[in-house]
């Protein structure tokens, strides 16, 4: 559980502290040109969820995420393993940090604009944060987990079906 709190202050950290330095030193439009077309930093302010989508109803991402973060808050203490507490704690980070977007920026408590910046055009249109960036990591990491059976106490979950239906050793004795 510690190392989930961590990450999570660590991308919480670092996705505000990026956000901070964009909105005070770009003027939102702007395109800075990090590495030419593959890395750039374009200020936009995003009012939807990703791609801008249903920008209109920015209130419901901010419950979704806000039971989100409880849910993660009441999921923890039942963590045993590393790799799982950091697939949480990027959640977590990356789910609270586009969250204090939604509560504290303009226009308003809950219907604020997330500030995203990082763009990478030959790569996705879009434009996007470090909070998002860690929200994807952890669900590519969730699936590697999954998919491998790795419990939450970080063993792997032995298919209690697959050996119920594995066939029996061939006991037939041979002449």
């Amino acid at each position: 559980m510690v190392l989930l709190g961590l990450v999570a202050l660590g991308v919480y950290a670092l996705d505000q502290v990026t956000k901070y330095l964009v909105a005070t030193r770009l003027v939102e439009g702007d395109v800075v040109r990090v590495l030419g077309d593959v890395l750039q930093l374009h200020f936009v302010r995003n009012p939807g969820a990703a791609f801008s989508l249903a920008s209109g109803v920015t209130w419901i991402f901010s419950l979704i995420a806000t039971g989100v973060v409880v849910f993660i808050i009441w999921f923890a203490r039942r963590i045993r393993s590393l790799a799982w507490s950091a697939v949480f704690g990027l959640l977590l980070g990356g789910v609270l940090g586009n969250l204090t977007d939604r509560f504290v920026r303009e226009p308003s408590f809950g219907l604020g604009h997330v500030v995203d910046f990082i763009s990478t055009p030959w790569l996705i249109p879009a434009i996007y944060n470090v909070a998002d960036m860690c929200i994807v990591a952890s669900m590519i990491i969730f699936m590697i987990l999954t998919i491998r059976g790795t419990g939450l106490d970080g063993r792997r979950v032995s298919g209690k079906l697959a050996e119920e239906h594995r066939p029996a050793p061939d006991d037939r004795e041979t002449a």
